[in-house]
């Protein structure tokens, strides 16, 4: 039997209506409750961490003269707007030209920051994957079938052979989104790869804060074991003159013995400060994730010229800025699209399959006229028992969306205390520094007055002893306070979100369409 052909107003409909399904999906409602951000659980500015009165001018006026520097050049170079260290790249914060070297390293070969920026793709793709099912799968099929019937299987009582063959458009089954519920997956899919880029912007300033810090107690341990190499050198000069006068009689035992245990202390110190600069060098190395290649000669760490200083700005600030709570704020929106799914899940769902093409008993036949076949099959459904599982489905997506709360408001809590301990560390140990400034010079001068008064015979060697052993600690006390003053620095710049509105930090993903 021939068919007969579809008139042309109908096959044009047939052909619109994927079109027209799209357009009125766009449409559709969202059962998702409408996000809002919660209100800051923090002070509305930081704490003063300075003291009052005099006291305060006296600790001003040794900060700027332990960082003379660093003042004009903050006051020269403000922000553009809200959080200034998040517009300075770290490239112009960390002006050491042996730590940029590092930082690059580390950002090319460090395999934690690669995991991190992999879980990006990973999640970007995901969202692609959920993304897609907003859209009917399309696809182009052709089959052929042909079978024998036994003779007593069938009236005639003759063996039967037949024959069909198709071939096609055809569109999978596809859910039509009315309540939102694929949309609602897909928003929390897009949340979920967003949160992912800004864990890969913070896992980026980690590192280079890392870097940083590492370095910075590289150096301090150099500068320290200087120190306490010229030290072993001095007492060991010492100790051949002291001994000489033992031999001559000049001197007793007990002071040999002095000097001596003084020279070994020293070497002691030594042997400690290589052990841990060792341990130091390997740590670097495993950040920066290659061989290190430091220069062969460092001089003295120039505490002015390291980094700059920061304004602290306000809490608010600390939304845009940390990538923790970026992060923390796109899980979050993924938790809340997440229920409007399962509120969604409650309604009817419809889906349609269908196809369009043609179809033939025979091989030849398939591409003559009237040979065209369609099908068209919607569904609805409506679970009506499921034992609770939609409820406790939509009570769980509501648990977790109060725990992604929870979450976020502990980030602002963490970052707000970082931001309240580095600003309290950079202006305390400043204060710290000065005073052992002045402990150092104080000491450089008691070890002199105690050995002339020893070589006048105004004293015995002990007093000499003590001055010395003291002059030592305070000078390593002095660099290790120097090193903490500047790594508070560095702690500053992360806490506040350093880098984190410039370009290049980190993966700066663009959000897919």
């Amino acid at each position: 039997m021939t068919r007969r052909p579809y008139p042309a107003k109908t096959l044009s409909a047939l052909r619109a209506a994927p079109a027209a399904l799209c357009v009125l999906l766009a449409g559709c409602v969202s059962m998702a409750p409408p996000y809002t951000r919660p209100a800051l659980p923090v002070p509305a500015a930081y704490a003063e961490s300075t003291a009052s009165g005099a006291a305060t001018q006296a600790t001003q006026a040794a900060a700027s003269q332990a960082t003379p520097q660093a003042t004009p050049q903050a006051a020269s170079d403000p922000a553009p707007h809200g959080n200034a260290a998040a517009h300075i790249a770290w490239q112009t914060y960390f002006s050491d030209p042996v730590l940029h070297g590092l930082i690059d390293s580390a950002l090319a070969n460090n395999r934690d920051l690669r995991t991190a920026l992999l879980r990006v793709e990973e999640a970007r793709a995901l969202y692609g994957i959920q993304r897609a099912d907003q859209f009917p799968t399309i696809g182009v099929q052709a089959d052929g079938t042909r079978s024998r019937v036994p003779g007593d299987l069938n009236l005639t009582g003759q063996p039967q052979i037949s024959s069909q063959y198709q071939a096609g458009v055809g569109m999978a089954t596809w859910e039509l989104d009315f309540w939102g519920r694929v949309r609602s997956l897909k928003d929390a899919a897009l949340q979920n790869y967003l949160a992912s880029d800004a864990a890969a912007r913070a896992a980026t300033l980690s590192l280079i804060t890392q870097v940083a810090d590492s370095y910075l107690t590289l150096r301090e341990l150099d500068e320290r074991l200087a120190l306490t190499r010229e030290t072993i050198a001095s007492r060991a000069e010492s100790l051949r003159i002291f001994r000489r006068r033992f031999e001559v009689g000049a001197i007793s035992k007990l002071d040999l013995t002095q000097v001596e245990t003084l020279w070994q202390q020293a070497r002691a110190l030594g042997a400690d400060l290589e052990q841990t600069r060792a341990a130091q060098a390997h740590a670097l190395e495993l950040l920066v994730g290659a061989p290190l290649h430091l220069p062969a000669h460092i001089t003295q760490l120039d505490d002015n010229a390291v980094m700059r200083e920061l304004p602290a700005g306000l809490p608010s600030d600390l939304l845009v800025s940390r990538p923790d709570i970026v992060a923390a704020e796109h899980q979050l929106q993924a938790a809340n699209a997440n229920i409007g799914a399962a509120r969604a899940a409650f309604l009817p769902s419809i889906t349609l399959t269908g196809a369009f093409g043609t179809a033939s008993a025979e091989l030849d036949g398939l591409f003559s006229g009237g040979s065209r076949a369609w099908n068209f099959a919607p569904s609805i459904s409506l679970p009506i028992f499921d034992a609770g599982r939609r409820q406790s489905t939509l009570d769980l997506t509501e648990v977790r969306r109060d725990q992604a709360i929870a979450t976020y408001e502990k980030s602002i809590q963490s970052a707000f205390r970082d931001v309240s301990d580095a600003l309290t560390a950079r202006h305390w140990l400043a204060e710290q520094v000065e005073v052992l400034r002045a402990t150092v010079a104080a000491q450089s001068e008691r070890a002199r007055l105690a050995q002339l008064r020893y070589e006048h015979g105004a004293s015995p060697y002990l007093e000499v002893l003590d001055a010395q052993r003291d002059l030592l600690a305070a000078q390593q006390t002095l660099v290790q306070r120097r090193r903490a003053l500047l790594s508070s620095r560095v702690g500053l710049y992360a806490a506040l979100g350093g880098g984190t509105q410039a370009a290049g930090l980190a993966t700066a993903a663009s959000t897919p369409e």
